[in-house]
C-alpha cells in the first residue's frame, strides 16, 4: 500500500493533505468536542500545528494520517481543558461536553503512543505495522526482508517491551 507524500512546509501540500482528511478529522473533533464551531476550530488549529511542525514530521514512524490524529488529540485536549477553566455562556441549551471515555480514550492513546517511542526502531516498527496497520506478518517480513518468524518474535519482545514501558509510566497490569 503506497503512502501519498505531502509538503506540509508548502500552502498546496496543506491544502491538498485538508482535502485528504479535514473531513475525518473534523468528524472525530465533533464526536469528542460535541460542538460543530469548536470541531471547526480544532481542524484548523491541527493543520496549523502540522504546519508549523513539518520538518519534525517522519514518514518512517508513522503515516501522515496517524500523525495528524495525534496532532488532534492534543488540540481537543486543549480546547477541552480551556473550555473547562472559562464556562461559555450557553443560549439556553443543555451544552455537550464529552463523556469520561473520550478524555480515557486520548490519554490512553497518549500513553500508548508514548510507550511505542521509547522501543527500539525494530519493535516499533513491527508493531506499528501487525496491530495499527493489521498488516499479516509475511507480508511485514517480505517487506523488512526478514523471516516471518523473526516478525512473531519481535513482536513477541515488542509486546513484552511496551508492557514494561508502560508500566513505567505508571500502569498496572
Amino acid at each position: 500500500m503506497e503512502q501519498k507524500v505531502f509538503a506540509l512546509d508548502e500552502e498546496d501540500g496543506v491544502r491538498a493533505a485538508y482535502r485528504a482528511y479535514g473531513a475525518e478529522l473534523f468528524g472525530f473533533a465533533c464526536r469528542s468536542l460535541g460542538d460543530h464551531g469548536l470541531a471547526e476550530e480544532a481542524v484548523q488549529e491541527t493543520f496549523l500545528r502540522a504546519w508549523r511542525a513539518a520538518s519534525r514530521y517522519d514518514a518512517s514512524i508513522a503515516p501522515l494520517r496517524t500523525w495528524l490524529y495525534s496532532i488532534m488529540r492534543n488540540v481537543v485536549i486543549d480546547l477541552t481543558r480551556a473550555r473547562a477553566a472559562r464556562p461559555s455562556v450557553s443560549a439556553g441549551g443543555p451544552e455537550l461536553e464529552p463523556g469520561p471515555d473520550a478524555y480515557d480514550s486520548a490519554l490512553v492513546s497518549w500513553q500508548v503512543e508514548e510507550g511505542l517511542r521509547r522501543l527500539g526502531e525494530d519493535h516499533r516498527r513491527v508493531l506499528v505495522e501487525t496491530y495499527y496497520r493489521a498488516r499479516p506478518y509475511a507480508e511485514v517480513a517480505a517487506e523488512l526482508g526478514i523471516p516471518e518468524g523473526t516478525v512473531k518474535s519481535r513482536v513477541y519482545y515488542a509486546l513484552r517491551a511496551l508492557r514494561l514501558a508502560l508500566e513505567e509510566m505508571g500502569w498496572e497490569a
